[in-house]
């Protein structure tokens, strides 16, 4: 770990449907940038952004936020920390080691539509920008 500023709980948000004890794993398509197969999977201690990137995930699936666990070493998420905001101000951490999931969060705040719709606008913008590069 490298300038790691929690110890847990940890979140990921996804449309899958999962049990305790599976594992979560890198090698797929970006939500952001689905052209993009990433390296690391990705996590967060803020439940809500877990959220936020459930509600983004592709498919017609329900959004689900999990408890989860790292499974080996894990660092600040470079899309976000330094590069776009000083320090980690949105605790979000990946790995290339996988996620142990320890068990479903339901009371997390979902999304209006309108705000949902504004997401999906605001990365639309960032795909046709050649500066919307992700750190993989």
């Amino acid at each position: 770990m490298s300038d790691v500023l929690d110890d847990g709980p940890f979140f990921h948000g996804t449309k899958a449907d999962l049990g305790v004890g599976d594992l979560l794993t890198a090698g797929f398509r970006s939500n952001y940038r689905p052209e993009i197969v990433m390296n690391h999977i990705y996590f967060t201690a803020l439940v809500d952004g877990a959220g936020l990137a459930a509600e983004l995930a592709p498919g017609d699936a329900e959004p689900r936020v999990y408890v989860v666990e790292p499974t080996g070493a894990f660092e600040n998420d470079p899309n976000v920390t330094d590069k776009k905001f000083p320090g980690n101000p949105t605790r979000s951490y990946r790995s290339v080691e996988p996620l142990r999931v320890l068990g479903e969060v339901t009371d997390w705040a979902r999304l209006t539509p309108e705000a949902l719709q504004a997401w999906h606008d605001r990365l639309a913008e960032l795909r046709a920008d050649e500066r919307g590069e992700i750190i993989n």
